[in-house]
């Protein structure tokens, strides 16, 4: 396994993050889900990336459960708040007080006493960027997070994030996960990808398959079973998107 620095910190990740979006804690069962997670270990790979929304907290449950069995300083735990996790009206975006209480919750979940990066699932149109950049570098000084990253923001969303924190001595970002894969390559067009390398933000993407379809197993449609990604009604949207591309 080869390792990499996340952007400008100290700390390396491997170069293959194990993801658990729509799997672990939801459609895989809980001896395929550990199966995967320790021959993902076995094989060298520290980085393990979730978000309070995936599954509604139950991959982070899944996650906290079975990397127990593990050193902690063996491990690099990322995840992430900003969706709507109950009907509670401030039960969502990136104020102080969501991103307070998502954390501790997620800290609850992954059975753990710090998060190594904590990430912004989105932007927030609705909150100061300054509060959220202020709440997260409390978190960094609490020990609660070891660093604070953004997902699927604009240029000038992640450009006004550091350029707050240059101003406020504030930790910066110090990563930024967008979709990207050969069939999505936005982040080279729109000016993300060359603003992080020249701030030193590292990209920790997601899809770089493509959901599988670049793996050829959905060349033939007719041929995907309902317990494939495709032909599974709830959560194909963004597969069958990608697929339509290729075919």
């Amino acid at each position: 396994m080869k390792y990499r620095k996340l952007g400008n910190c100290g700390s390396s990740v491997s170069v293959i993050g194990f993801g658990s979006w729509l799997t672990i804690g939801g459609t895989v069962d809980v001896k395929t889900g550990n199966s995967l997670i320790r021959t993902a270990f076995d094989n060298g790979i520290n980085f393990f990336d979730t978000a309070d929304v995936y599954s509604s907290g139950e991959s982070e449950k899944f996650l906290g459960k079975t990397l127990s069995a593990f050193r902690r300083r063996d491990l690099f735990i990322a995840s992430k708040c900003y969706w709507p996790m109950s009907d509670n009206i401030n039960d969502k975006g990136l104020s102080r007080k969501h991103i307070f209480e998502s954390v501790h919750e997620s800290l609850r979940n992954l059975k753990t006493d710090y998060i190594d990066l904590y990430q912004c699932h989105r932007y927030d149109n609705d909150t100061p960027v300054e509060e959220t950049c202020r709440a997260f570098n409390s978190l960094i000084e609490q020990g609660k997070i070891l660093y604070w990253g953004v997902s699927e923001w604009t240029k000038a969303n992640i450009a006004e994030a550091v350029n707050i924190c240059g101003k406020l001595n504030l930790h910066k970002p110090v990563s930024n996960q967008p979709q990207y894969s050969l069939l999505y390559r936005d982040i080279e067009y729109n000016g993300v990808m060359d603003y992080c390398e020249k701030k030193g933000i590292g990209q920790v993407v997601w899809s770089p398959l493509a959901q599988g379809v670049l793996t050829g197993k959905y060349n033939n449609v007719k041929k995907a079973g309902k317990d494939t990604r495709l032909g599974h009604e709830k959560y194909n949207l963004f597969v069958k998107n990608l697929q339509k591309v290729i075919i």
